[in-house]
């Protein structure tokens, strides 16, 4: 048998990456990193070795929770609040945040309001800190800064208003095929935020001013390094199919593509693996 050119155990975590063309992914496994676009083209083996520890409090869960939490770290912790998957309810400003230091440095920080070309023009929020690393988990070949806002809260308000006119989700098949159509994304924005001048109004009336600005700032094109683009869309699932096979074909978002299915990385944060590489026979 041929010896694996990659072998290395440890628990799973969200691929760190680095915008480029290609964008530059690297796989990290315990305190291993292990560089990803360079093994496009080599056979690959992921296993799930039956242990799930929490990234938050390290204790062992049979199940995940919001993406490697365990059950009472999802009920407490501000980061898996519902606020967060819906920032228009941030209810920091009542007093009853799960975490109000994290709240300070997660949600009363600026934060970006973006129209992104994923799978078709979508609208999207992310922290100042988090552009461009935002856009590639979402599999973005183009976005575009809209606004720069107070709040994670006020980010949400008018993400709300901009859903009126824009999708705020990704297609991820569509966005795995690479069957996004062109856009011109300053075209697009100039339209949305005409749109919704009524609503931006009301909200710089309720929050002041300076706490909702419009930016001229330069969008930002990627890549991803993909060989070959799957025609139709399978998912692994480690939790049914424990050991996962294939040739990898690209990665996009925080996607693998294998010829044998695509695995979402981050949907198996905290789970203890082993993974192994071998040339492509």
């Amino acid at each position: 048998m041929t010896a694996a050119v990659v072998d290395v155990s440890g628990r799973l975590t969200k691929m760190p990456v680095q915008a480029g063309h290609p964008v530059d992914y690297t796989l990290k496994i315990g305190d291993t990193r292990v560089p990803l676009n360079d093994l496009v083209g080599y056979a690959l083996q992921l296993d799930f070795e039956g242990a799930i520890r929490c990234v938050h409090c390290d204790r062992v869960t049979k199940k995940s929770f919001n993406q490697g939490y365990c059950y009472p770290c999802f009920r407490k912790l501000a980061a898996c609040d519902s606020c967060i998957m819906s920032p228009e309810k941030c209810h920091y400003h009542e007093g009853t945040c799960r975490e109000p230091e994290w709240g300070e440095t997660h949600c009363m920080t600026e934060h970006v309001v973006y129209l992104a070309n994923s799978s078709g023009l979508k609208v999207g929020i992310t922290r100042a800190s988090q552009v461009p690393t935002r856009w590639i988990d979402q599999g973005a070949i183009a976005a575009i800064p809209m606004l720069r806002v107070a709040t994670r809260q006020l980010s949400g308000l008018v993400e709300v208003a901009c859903k009126e006119f824009v999708a705020d989700r990704t297609n991820w098949r569509a966005m795995l095929r690479g069957d996004a159509p062109e856009l011109d994304l300053d075209a697009e924005k100039t339209a949305l935020l005409a749109r919704i001048q009524p609503r931006l109004a009301e909200l710089r009336q309720a929050y002041g001013d300076d706490a909702i600005r419009e930016v001229d700032e330069a969008g930002l094109s990627l890549s991803y390094p993909v060989e070959v683009w799957p025609e139709k869309v399978r998912t692994h699932n480690l939790d049914k199919t424990p050991s996962v096979t294939g040739v990898l074909q690209g990665i996009k978002g925080q996607y693998l593509l294998l010829d044998t299915g695509v695995i979402n990385i981050r949907k198996y944060t905290a789970y203890q693996v082993r993974l192994q590489v071998f040339p492509s026979s």
